[in-house]
């Protein structure tokens, strides 16, 4: 191009930056909801976890109260054991998802300054993470209940 020929801008390269810029949003919004399935993932897991050990625990207490088995210690032990990694496993993953999600919404807000994107749709709080937060709620109950022998779960 000359020096005499006037710098022409295509409308094509606008256009082509928006895509990019909405499909850049897009694509932190996949990256939430593949956050969102590991957590939902974390909590299957976990209640598996809690509701075997409650449930091994509640079935030696009952047959050592029949009478049926002499030391029920063992078993209402490992169903303790589970039920305690089950809510370690979801305390682990609502920590992860926690520091996930605060770390990508960082990133968001700098790309969003740097105006490489919109960010015009909204980024919520997590409905799952408010079900993990409820379910390990429980599970600590549960435990506790499962130790002390007291509680709504006896």
């Amino acid at each position: 191009m000359s020096a005499q020929e006037p710098a022409v801008t295509s409308p094509l390269a606008s256009t082509s930056n928006e895509l990019a810029s909405r499909r850049t949003g897009m694509a932190f919004q996949r990256t939430r909801l593949a956050a969102d399935r590991t957590l939902m993932a974390v909590i299957r897991t976990s209640l598996s976890l809690l509701s075997f050990g409650f449930t091994i625990h509640k079935v030696f207490d009952q047959l050592k109260e029949t009478g049926m088995i002499a030391h029920a210690a063992s078993g209402r032990n490992f169903g303790l054991s589970l039920a305690l990694i089950g809510a370690l496993v979801l305390t682990m993953g609502i920590v992860y998802h926690a520091w996930f999600m605060h770390a990508l919404r960082r990133q968001r807000d700098a790309m969003r300054a740097e105006g490489v994107l919109h960010a015009q749709s909204p980024f919520p709080p997590s409905m799952t993470l408010i079900t993990a937060l409820l379910l390990l709620a429980l599970g600590v109950v549960t435990v506790v209940s499962m130790i002390y022998r007291v509680g709504p779960f006896v």
